[in-house]
């Protein structure tokens, strides 16, 4: 049975001891959407470090909105900055759609994962700036449907929810005492007219988080559906293979 109390208090001490063992005096540097996962682990930083040592960090694109993320911030008591990487992406889109001789259309695939990556870009830029650290805010249930974004929100310094479901998340916010509203809101990509995860996947995250416990098997196409996507985005949880020569 899952302790969300008993759990809370390790990740508290965790993220204590993370940052004494890889940066102490460090500040966390945390991408704060509005969601959850965001809104959770910048509370969790806020316990291990102090309000003081956490600097919480908006980032929307065009036609995007903070999404509560500033009120997030208030509410905690933590440093807030907001950035808009609007005019990076556009230049990015601009410089591959272009009309020079090396120019190509982006595909839907490659346009959507374009934000993820500047903001890590700008996360870390801010953490280089102010003696921060980087936070992953991706967790197990999202990581094992390979759900995010190569060396975009899946990168990172520390990973507090890398061994986490969403369900378990959940019950550790409600266990910081946080507002139902962020703790319960429905998971999106964030991209402006996008739809529910759960509604892309064809499947909610309380059928995939009881299959990754081994506590309920779904239907047989759903399984077959999650085997699958985890087996083909195994490769996101690793970091290049590199060769190893016969010497």
């Amino acid at each position: 049975m899952f302790d969300a109390n008993k759990t809370k208090e390790q990740l508290i001490v965790w993220i204590r001891e993370w940052f004494e063992r890889n940066g102490p005096g460090c500040n966390a540097i945390v991408g704060v959407s509005g969601g959850k996962d965001s809104t959770i682990v910048a509370a969790l930083c806020k316990e291990a470090l102090g309000a003081d040592r956490v600097i919480g960090i908006s980032m929307p694109d065009k036609n995007q909105g903070v999404n509560d993320a500033d009120e997030v911030c208030k509410f905690l008591g933590i440093r807030y900055m907001r950035i808009s990487i609007e005019e990076v992406t556009a230049a990015m889109s601009r410089i591959c759609d272009g009309t020079g001789v090396n120019a190509f259309e982006l595909s839907h695939q490659a346009q959507q994962n374009i934000p993820p990556r500047v903001r890590m870009m700008v996360e870390y830029a801010i953490g280089q700036t102010y003696n921060g650290r980087v936070s992953c805010n991706c967790n197990l249930s999202e990581d094992w449907i390979g759900y995010s974004t190569r060396w975009g929100d899946a990168s990172g310094d520390f990973s507090p929810f890398a061994n986490l479901t969403v369900t378990e998340v959940r019950q550790i916010g409600h266990a910081l005492g946080l507002p139902s509203k962020w703790v319960e809101k429905t998971p999106d990509d964030g991209l402006p007219h996008s739809s529910p995860d759960e509604v892309k996947f064809g499947f909610t995250y309380e059928t995939l988080d009881k299959y990754i416990r081994g506590i309920e098997t779904p239907p047989e196409d759903i399984r077959i559906k999650i085997d699958n996507m985890h087996a083909k985005n195994l490769f996101k949880l690793k970091m290049p293979e590199g060769f190893v020569p016969e010497l």
